[in-house]
């Protein structure tokens, strides 16, 4: 698992992009990323692509905010990243993986 981020040339985004590793995915048919950008509605889902056996996608936020989220593998195990930059309790019971973008990248 694994979290990337690249600010775009006019630094009013930053791209992030969503790495959920083969050895997670467990055999996963689809694996989608719900959080605070899609205001966790399943609707918006953002749905991951295979790559190298396990699952990428890129998502653009707005930087200077921090944003929750957790991976939903086939429509029924929620999974957190161990590379998120913390994690937040939510009133579930459970922890949400949180990214953080800063305001600007460190070059």
């Amino acid at each position: 698992m694994g979290l990337l981020k690249q600010f775009t040339k006019s630094r009013k985004a930053c791209k992030v992009t969503f790495l959920f590793p083969k050895e997670a995915a467990n055999g996963a048919k689809a694996v989608e990323i719900l959080g605070d950008f899609n205001n966790w509605e399943k609707d918006h889902a953002v749905p991951m692509k295979i790559h190298n056996g396990g699952f990428k996608a890129t998502v653009e936020l707005s930087p200077g905010r921090d944003y929750e989220f957790r991976y939903l593998i086939d429509q029924q195990k929620w999974e957190n990243d161990p590379a998120a930059d913390r994690y937040n309790p939510s009133p579930f019971g459970v922890e949400n993986s949180v990214v953080v973008i800063p305001d600007k990248m460190e070059r």
